[in-house]
C-alpha cells in the first residue's frame, strides 16, 4: 500500500526511491511524464503545479517539503525549470536511470508535436490556427497554478517571517527586479535571520552557475549541425528566467549575430513554443527543423536540454545535505518562500491573458473549485478546457 514519502531514505539501492515511499518503476515514471508532456500547457509554473498534484497529492512519491526543496534547487540553476523538476523527481525515485527516463519522457512528446508543426510550417509556409485551443486551456491552467500555490503555501510560508519574505519577494519581482537576485537574497536573509548556531556549508547550489560550460557559439556563415548544437548548448547552459528571456537569447544569436533566422521566423518559433504542451524550450526543435530539417531538430533539442541533465545531476545529490545543515536549510526555506512568490506573480500575469471574457472567467472558476474541492485530475480538466475552446470556436 502506498505510504507518504520519507525524505530520509537517500541511501537505498537504485530500485528504491531516494525520497522514500513505495517503489516506483521506470515504466511508471515514463508514463506519468509522457502524459504530462502532451497535456502540460501554460509554461513552467503550470507544469510544476501539475507535477505537484501528481507526485505529492496523488502518488505520495514525496512530501510537500521535499518537493519544495527540489523546486528551490531548480530555481538556482540555469535551464528550463519544469524539465529540471521532472529530472529531479526521476532522480529522487530511481536515481540515475530515473533521471534520464523522467527527463526524456517529458521532453520527447513535446518535441514530436513541435517537430510536426515545424514540418507543416516548412511545407505550407504558415502555422495552423490554434487560438481556440489556448482560449479554453489557459483558464484551466490558471486554476491549476492557483491550486498548487494553495497546497504549497502552508509549507513554504509556514512562519510569519517566511510569509513576510514571500510578500517582499513577490513585490520585488512584480517591480521588475531580477528573479535570480530575489531568490538568492531571500535565501541569504532567511539564513541570517533564522540560524543562531554554528556553521554548516554555504548554499552550494548557487555555485553551480559558475559551472556552465563555455560552449562555442558557432561559426559565422552557413548553418551547420555542430554550430547549431553549440549555440543551443550555450543558451541552455546560461539562461535563467522566462520564455521572454529565451526570446532575447534567440534573437541575439540567430537573428542579429548569425543571421540564420528572420524576425518573422523567430516570432513564429516562439509562438509554437507557447501553443504546444510541454517545455517551452522545444522552441529549439522548431528552429532546428526550419534551419536543417529533422537532423537539425534533433541536434538543437539535444543542445538546449543537455545542460539541464548535467546541472540536475550535479545539484540533486546536494539537496539532502543542504537540508541537514541548519544554515543551508534556512537558505532553502528562504528560496522556497521566494519561489512560491514567483509562482504567485506568474499567476497574476497569466490571469490577464487567460480571463478575457465571461466564458473564460467561468471556466477558470469551475476548474479551481473542481481542483481544490473535489481533487479532479488536472489532465482531464486541461482536455475539457481544450474541448470547451473548440466548442466556443465552432459556435462563433
Amino acid at each position: 500500500m502506498s505510504t507518504p514519502a520519507d525524505d530520509g531514505d537517500a541511501g537505498r539501492g537504485s530500485a528504491a526511491p531516494a525520497s522514500g515511499g513505495p517503489t516506483t518503476t521506470l515504466a511508471e515514471l515514463a508514463g506519468l511524464f509522457a502524459r504530462l508532456g502532451v497535456t502540460a500547457f501554460g509554461g513552467p509554473a503550470a507544469h510544476i503545479a501539475m507535477m505537484q498534484d501528481e507526485v505529492v497529492n496523488r502518488r505520495k512519491w514525496m512530501t510537500e517539503a521535499r518537493f519544495l526543496d527540489l523546486l528551490g534547487a531548480t530555481h538556482l540553476i540555469p535551464g528550463p525549470n519544469s524539465t529540471e523538476m521532472a529530472i529531479h523527481i526521476g532522480f529522487a525515485r530511481r536515481r540515475w536511470a530515473g533521471l534520464v527516463v523522467a527527463g526524456l519522457a517529458f521532453i520527447v512528446p513535446a518535441m514530436a508535436i513541435t517537430g510536426a508543426l515545424a514540418w507543416a510550417y516548412v511545407r505550407f509556409g504558415a502555422l495552423p490556427a490554434m487560438d481556440w485551443l489556448l482560449y479554453g486551456v489557459k483558464p484551466v491552467i490558471l486554476a491549476v497554478v492557483v491550486q498548487a500555490i494553495w497546497s504549497l503555501a502552508p509549507k513554504a510560508a509556514r512562519t510569519p517571517a517566511l510569509r513576510v519574505l514571500a510578500l517582499v519577494a513577490a513585490s520585488l519581482v512584480a517591480l521588475g527586479v531580477d528573479e535570480l537576485a530575489v531568490l538568492f537574497a531571500a535565501g541569504v536573509v532567511a539564513s541570517i535571520a533564522t540560524t543562531t548556531g554554528g556553521g554548516g556549508p554555504a548554499p552550494a547550489p548557487c555555485l553551480l552557475v559558475s559551472l556552465a560550460p563555455a560552449a562555442a557559439t558557432g561559426a559565422l556563415g552557413g548553418v551547420t549541425l555542430p554550430g547549431l548544437f553549440a549555440v543551443f548548448l550555450k543558451i541552455g547552459a546560461v539562461l535563467f528566467g522566462s520564455g521572454y528571456v529565451l526570446l532575447a537569447f534567440l534573437r541575439a544569436d540567430f537573428v542579429d549575430r548569425l543571421g540564420w533566422l528572420s524576425e518573422a521566423q523567430l516570432l513564429d518559433a516562439v509562438a509554437v513554443g507557447q501553443i504546444t504542451p510541454g517545455p517551452v524550450f522545444t522552441t529549439a526543435t522548431f528552429i532546428g527543423y526550419v534551419l536543417a530539417g529533422a537532423s537539425g531538430a534533433l541536434v538543437a533539442t539535444a543542445g538546449i536540454f543537455l545542460p539541464a541533465f548535467v546541472f540536475v545531476a550535479l545539484s540533486g545529490p546536494l539537496v539532502p545535505r543542504l537540508r541537514a545543515s541548519p544554515r543551508s536549510a534556512a537558505f532553502l526555506d528562504g528560496v522556497n518562500a521566494a519561489s512560491l512568490a514567483l509562482m504567485a506573480v506568474v499567476t497574476a500575469q497569466l490571469a490577464g491573458a487567460a480571463l478575457v471574457d465571461a466564458p473564460t472567467l467561468g471556466l477558470g472558476l469551475v476548474s479551481a473549485v473542481l481542483l481544490v474541492r473535489f481533487r479532479i485530475n488536472a489532465t482531464w480538466l486541461v482536455l475539457g478546457g481544450a474541448a470547451a475552446g473548440w466548442l466556443m470556436h465552432t459556435l462563433r
